[in-house]
């Protein structure tokens, strides 16, 4: 049941506002002190060494017939563009923020996150100072801790998105990637250091995942952002993707914590399977074993009927899920479909739910493999849009 609460508690992010927008902050204590993000020690993944994101990915496709096939993965060391994630809500660390620590919890989610863009982008990924599932659980049972910064984390972001400019970009395009808190934090950091500024000029496009970007009805800017639009194509640069996944068959309640607008806006949907809009295959790579962001208890059955010994650490499951931005009575969101195949020799389902005393939550949808289910695709866009920016004004 505990490891259960913590699955829960990692999505609660949303709840404090780092699922959506984050509202500006105030500047951290001055007795707080800084990180220094010159060594290397305060990053979990910078090119050329062995880190978090050296590891293995390789996948075994599994058909719905049962055959298999395995896909072996390739990072590209030489890749021409940059990719800068910041990671949700993972620590168990006792105090209200984060130690800098690299643990297993910061491992997991990169791999299961972050890793795979290695295929087309140069890794970065700064340790920050976040705030803790510890501190949620507390509040949750109504006793705030006291001595947390709720600023600390955004400073944290970016000092390091400042030293990686000054020191690591050289003019290099780069993708933001975020999920759940780190997507607030992100967002928070486009809104007040990249919209309508120099920097603008590299953002090659923010992956937004987990989180409820507000927009005006109808329109790409106006309500987070002033200048940095929706995407609509997989070539589009300067854009976002954002969206939160649900269910097709279990739609966000009115309580859910994404999909909804607010303040007369609506929450931000772009599909990573049909950016312009319309249904598309999800390519997922879904952990061969439970192990996902946060450690559930949630147990995962066999892949394949009979059982199979799977050597790799991930699974694609082609054909099996579908997903379709939805805009409706529940918000928008991103609606994935599961495709059974009667008879086959495959799973018909996923996990992924987030599940207390036997309850599936709906608030929280498919919060927990939001990355998993669309990281396929969204590997794909960002090399097309790699090459879009080298071949217009990208350098």
């Amino acid at each position: 049941m505990f490891k259960g609460i913590l699955a829960a508690l990692a999505l609660a992010a949303a709840a404090s506002g780092f699922g959506g927008a984050v509202h500006a902050q105030a500047s951290a204590p001055a007795a707080q002190t800084r990180n220094d993000y010159a060594d290397p020690s305060t990053w979990l993944c910078r090119p050329g060494r062995s880190d978090a994101c050296a590891v293995d990915l390789d996948a075994t496709a599994i058909h719905a017939d049962g055959t298999t096939t395995v896909d072996r993965f390739h990072a590209n060391p030489a890749a021409p563009i940059d990719c800068f994630y910041v990671y949700p809500t993972v620590s168990r660390d006792p105090g209200a923020n984060a130690t800098m620590a690299i643990e297993p919890e910061e491992t997991r989610v990169v791999l299961q996150q972050f890793a795979r863009f290695g295929a087309k982008c140069r890794l970065y990924a700064p340790i920050y100072r976040q705030h803790t599932l510890t501190a949620l659980a507390a509040r949750m049972a109504g006793k705030a801790m006291a001595g947390g910064d709720p600023a600390l984390a955004y400073n944290d972001v970016r000092d390091a998105w400042n030293q990686y400019l000054a020191h690591d970009n050289h003019g290099r395009g780069v993708v933001l990637i975020g999920h759940s808190q780190g997507s607030g934090v992100l967002t928070q950091l486009i809104a007040q250091e990249i919209d309508g500024k120099p920097a603008q000029r590299r953002l090659i496009s923010a992956i937004l995942m987990g989180t409820t970007l507000q927009v005006p009805p109808g329109r790409d800017v106006g309500g987070a952002f002033k200048s940095v639009p929706l995407c609509h194509t997989a070539e589009q640069l300067g854009c976002v993707i954002a969206f939160a996944s649900f269910r097709a068959d279990s739609p966000p309640p009115p309580t859910s914590f994404f999909g909804q607008g607010k303040d007369g806006t609506v929450a931000a949907c772009v599909n990573p399977a049909a950016v312009g809009g319309g249904s598309g295959p999800l390519k997922a790579f879904m952990p061969t074993r439970a192990v996902q962001i946060v450690d559930t208890s949630e147990a995962q059955p066999a892949w394949t009927n009979p059982p199979q010994t799977i050597a790799t650490p991930f699974v694609e499951l082609p054909g099996l899920l579908t997903g379709e931005c939805v805009s409706n009575a529940h918000g928008n969101y991103l609606a994935v479909t599961v495709h059974p195949t009667q008879g086959g020799r495959r799973a018909n389902d996923i996990p992924g739910d987030v599940v207390l005393g036997g309850q599936v939550q709906k608030d929280w949808g498919l919060h927990l493999i939001d990355a998993n289910l669309t990281i396929g695709n969204l590997v794909e866009i960002v090399g097309e849009e790699s090459t879009a920016y080298l071949a217009g004004s990208g350098s």
